[in-house]
């Protein structure tokens, strides 16, 4: 398996993984209160900051049992780009959510839940891309 590929299922396993704790730990705080009263921030910056450390510390850790860390050729920059490619559609999606929410006058708990949302489906939608174009090829369109 090449190291991007390694680096992608890094990526995308620690986004799921983060995202499901913070669920777990908002409804958890959510069982006497309505899901809006719950304070969602802390628990959000902690995931966030926990998935972006668990990626870094599993990135360098792989790294340095990989032989092939330093190589990226035009197949991986091309997987990359068509990942991002449609994993960006849900940051868009997200983004037009949080907005129509706000005009709508939506609690601040939903805007920055669809937000985090769009984030996450956007890095786990561009991770599965990618590694189905690593185990199939690139799609022709």
């Amino acid at each position: 398996m090449p190291f991007e590929e390694k680096r992608t299922w890094i990526l995308g396993v620690a986004a799921v993984v983060s995202y499901a704790i913070y669920l777990v730990v908002v409804l958890i705080r959510a069982r006497h209160d309505a899901l809006t009263m719950v304070a969602y921030v802390w628990p959000l910056l902690w995931a966030v900051a926990g998935s972006i450390a668990a990626s870094i510390v599993a990135t360098i850790v792989v790294s340095l049992t990989s032989r092939d860390r330093d190589r990226k050729d035009q197949r991986d920059r091309e997987i990359d780009r068509a990942g991002a490619q449609v994993g960006n559609a849900f940051v868009v999606l997200g983004a037009v959510a949080a907005l129509l929410l706000a005009l709508a006058g939506g609690d601040r708990f939903w805007i920055a839940n669809v937000i985090y949302l769009g984030f996450t489906l956007s890095a786990v939608v561009g991770a599965v891309a990618k590694i189905v174009a690593y185990r199939r090829g690139l799609w022709p369109w």
